[in-house]
């Protein structure tokens, strides 16, 4: 199942390759016209730091709209440049609350970590380790915050527990999910985030998403299911159909073919 998640987003990235491109420039000078600022403030402190939080909370918002706008690209259809600004509408309120979540996140990360290594005790060492695997899983689990949203009934407080659900029942596909990702983010930083950059990366993990839920629909039409044995070949027969096989004349060359 995996390797068709890695085959069908790389081929639905390839495929929108120039609106990705387009999209993430965009999203690239916005944030570098934002931390344009501290440099004209003479690097003020007060400056400096509003900069920084504006970017955080732009690019939690871009996100949030990314995924939206990219959805339709998972459910096989096309991506169009000019829902960006609908997009944005409808999923600021989903950009907000993630930007809330990845705030607590940073604070936890900064602020206890170092409290408990400067312990220099036992119960230090133990408490900073509790809190760095609870950083981990929390990470693990929201990465598909901002799809679930789009996707996903509820408030922000059920998105993200659906998110924790979706983890422990999928621990070895989400760590997957994130080592991929990982992967795609190094790409992005090379390509200075033209590609796949954060467009690219709110649809892999939108793909990675969607697909996974397939599985729960699946449970529900059939109850009397072995939840540790998911026929992915029967659930995945349809969506392998749709994407098919492509050679790499055909990649490179699409319309010889």
């Amino acid at each position: 199942m995996f390797g068709f998640l890695i085959k069908k987003s790389f081929y639905n990235l390839w495929d929108n390759l120039l609106k990705l491109g387009l999209l993430n420039l965009g999203f690239t000078l916005s944030v570098a016209a934002i931390l344009l600022i501290p440099p004209a403030a003479g690097y003020a402190a007060p400056a400096t730091v509003a900069a920084l939080a504006a970017a955080g909370l732009w690019a939690c918002v871009f996100l949030a709209a990314a995924t939206r706008l990219v959805g339709p690209v998972s459910d096989h259809a096309s991506l169009v440049i000019g829902a960006a600004p609908a997009a944005l509408r409808a999923s600021y309120k989903r950009g907000l609350s993630l930007a809330v979540i990845t705030a607590l996140w940073l604070a936890v990360a900064t602020l206890a970590l170092p409290f408990y290594a400067g312990m220099g005790s036992l119960i230090g060492t133990f408490a900073g380790a509790a809190v760095f695997w609870v950083l981990v899983l929390a990470a693990l689990a929201l990465q598909f915050y901002a799809s679930a949203s789009t996707r996903l009934q509820g408030n922000p407080i059920k998105i993200a527990k659906k998110c924790f659900l979706i983890f422990f029942d999928n621990p070895l596909f989400s760590i997957g999910t994130a080592l991929y990702g990982l992967l795609l983010a190094a790409l992005s930083l090379f390509l200075v985030f033209l590609f796949p950059g954060p467009v690219g990366m709110a649809l892999y993990l939108d793909e990675a998403l969607r697909l996974r839920l397939l599985k729960y629909d699946y449970l529900e039409a059939h109850p009397e299911a072995d939840r540790r044995r998911i026929p992915w070949d029967e659930i995945l027969a349809e969506e392998r159909e749709l994407v098919g096989n492509r050679s790499l004349k055909s990649l490179i060359f699409p319309w010889k073919e």
